[in-house]
């Protein structure tokens, strides 16, 4: 595509630059669409326009590996994304000038610890931040802060390089369970030695996220799995069924009176949960106070995230 000699700044919709940030960001035009709450030949009609207005190809576009993004759109995708959190922090200011602090703030998340633990934690935030909407996904993936997928994001592990903001937000303890029902029903389980000859549940090898799930291995040499599944959901609900055993995070699996700790001195597995933000959305006030309150949400939660206390601790949040 040429490139205009005279660019006229007249000709360019600011509008066209939110279709641009999008379709940057999920490399599809039809997940713009709906994030962006159009159709899709809106959002291929305005990526055609922006481009006309530059002069420059932004996207190579194919059906097999969507929009990606050229020299010239990643160039653009800098500036673009700093004037949109310019925007952002602008209003912040404006809008809560006076009022109580509002916005939308989207959270990552593990999908145990997104469930179990943030999503009754958030809920009792909104009693204290009613105007603050909040996204929680508790995805069994990793979710991508640079492509905005969240603002704030709890990993297994530290955050890829670049400009974040991270902090470690807690240990949290993994132990073997079982329902009384399968001890009664399967041998005696007296010591780890024991353990090879009964069934688990447990992560599919090649299609866990992070090596951080593969615990089962290290944790019971031996041990054989007859149930695999993506989701450690998955495999409370099959540990439920009486039919296997499971290593789970104490924070899902010690409220539970259906389920009882297994060798609990012997097999347990400790991991940590990570805090990550982008540096320029770190400042905004709605993400601060998200983040600061999650970190003492997880602070009061220690011994109930170690499994030495199967009640969680509620904080009292302060409204602003």
């Amino acid at each position: 595509m040429q490139k205009h000699t005279n660019f006229d700044l007249s000709k360019l919709n600011w509008d066209d630059l939110r279709y641009f940030l999008e379709v940057a960001r999920t490399q599809r035009a039809s997940h713009a669409a709906k994030r962006l709450g159009v159709d899709y030949t809106t959002v291929a009609r305005r990526i055609r326009v922006l481009e006309d207005a530059l002069g420059a190809l932004l996207f190579d576009k194919s059906r097999s590996g969507g929009f990606v993004l050229t020299a010239e759109g990643q160039h653009l995708l800098g500036f673009v994304d700093s004037i949109e959190t310019t925007v952002q922090s602008g209003t912040e200011q404006i809008a809560n000038t006076g009022h109580a602090l509002s916005g939308h703030v989207r959270v990552g998340s593990t999908e145990g610890f997104g469930c179990f633990f943030l999503a009754p934690q958030l809920a009792r935030f909104q009693d204290a931040h009613p105007n603050i909407s909040i996204d929680l996904l508790p995805v069994p993936h990793f979710v991508s802060l640079s492509k905005r997928e969240a603002d704030i994001a709890v990993t297994l592990e530290r955050p890829e390089q670049g400009q974040y903001v991270y902090t470690k937000l807690c240990d949290y303890r993994l132990k073997l369970y079982a329902t009384a029902e399968y001890l009664d029903a399967h041998p005696r389980i007296q010591t780890k030695d024991d353990l090879p000859r009964h069934r688990f549940a447990s992560y599919i090898d090649d299609l866990a996220f992070s090596y951080e799930l593969l615990y089962l291995e290290r944790a019971v040499p031996g041990a054989v799995s007859r149930f695999r599944s993506t989701s450690v959901i998955g495999q409370y609900f099959a540990a439920l069924q009486g039919r296997a055993l499971a290593i789970l995070p104490c924070f899902m699996a010690a409220p539970d009176a259906r389920l009882v700790a297994v060798l609990p001195e012997q097999v347990e597995v400790t991991r940590a949960f990570y805090l990550s933000c982008r540096e320029d959305l770190r400042k905004l006030r709605r993400i601060t106070t998200v983040w600061d309150y999650l970190r003492e949400a997880a602070d009061a939660n220690r011994a109930f995230l170690m499994g030495s206390d199967s009640n969680m601790t509620w904080v009292d949040v302060k409204a602003s």
